[in-house]
């Protein structure tokens, strides 16, 4: 397995300019047609849906995990962000999606810091906009004059700092995960890692990262609103 960013093709569209495609953008490509083919699916599904009824089958799957992130969301977040659940549900099914995609052999385009900054970045500007909304004057007057104005640089790179710390946590997890497994592999009759066993730890951990991820992100968002 390789861990560099091959370039996947290049696209001429001129004699001056030429596109480079990696293998990053190619498999988020990929990922953002499952979702949105996925989305067009319940999207149509649902309009014959009875809510009068009982859900079964996959109608109910879709409900379970709508409403068990609602529950989770506001067991996590205050009241004064419950707005953006819609927003973090997105990231955590995206990101989520991004991390399962590796056990089809692809390569996570979350295992390249390249799209886990973007993320946190996002995360970082949605956490911006509720302080400045909700609290405008008492969140500058955080960053900049509390506890005294001597420290506004230090809060300052303080707030910067959160989204490169939580880009370098995801993508630091799925590329340590990716090289740990290779290396056990590597060492032939001493690590025999059965395929049921390697299946789950690459789903739950895949799953697991996108939560912190997407928790973190809510903490931060509600932080800054409070």
């Amino acid at each position: 397995m390789s861990f560099d960013i091959s370039v996947f093709y290049s696209l001429k569209i001129s004699e001056a300019v030429e596109l480079l495609i990696t293998e990053t953008t190619r498999n988020t490509w990929i990922v953002m047609a499952l979702l949105l083919i996925l989305a067009l699916y319940v999207r149509i599904k649902s309009r014959s849906w009875d809510p009068m009824k009982k859900p079964t089958g996959f109608q109910n799957f879709i409900e379970m995990c709508v409403d068990g992130w609602e529950k989770f969301y506001r067991d996590s977040a205050n009241d004064t962000v419950a707005y953006l659940a819609p927003w973090f549900f997105t990231l955590v099914v995206f990101i989520a999606m991004s991390n399962l995609i590796g056990i089809t052999g692809l390569r996570p385009p979350t295992a390249d810091w390249g799209m886990t900054f973007p993320l946190a970045l996002s995360s970082f500007f949605v956490m911006v906009f509720v302080g400045l909304r909700h609290r405008p004057k008492d969140y500058l007057k955080g960053i900049f004059l509390e506890p005294v104005f001597v420290f506004a640089p230090l809060n300052l790179i303080g707030e910067l700092a959160k989204p490169i710390a939580l880009s370098f946590r995801l993508f630091g997890n799925l590329v340590g995960g990716m090289i740990l497994v290779s290396l056990l592999y590597a060492i032939p009759y001493m690590f025999v890692i059965p395929v049921p066993i390697h299946l789950y730890f690459d789903i739950a951990s895949g799953i697991l990262q996108a939560v912190i991820f997407t928790v973190l992100s809510v903490i931060f968002a509600g932080t800054a609103a409070e």
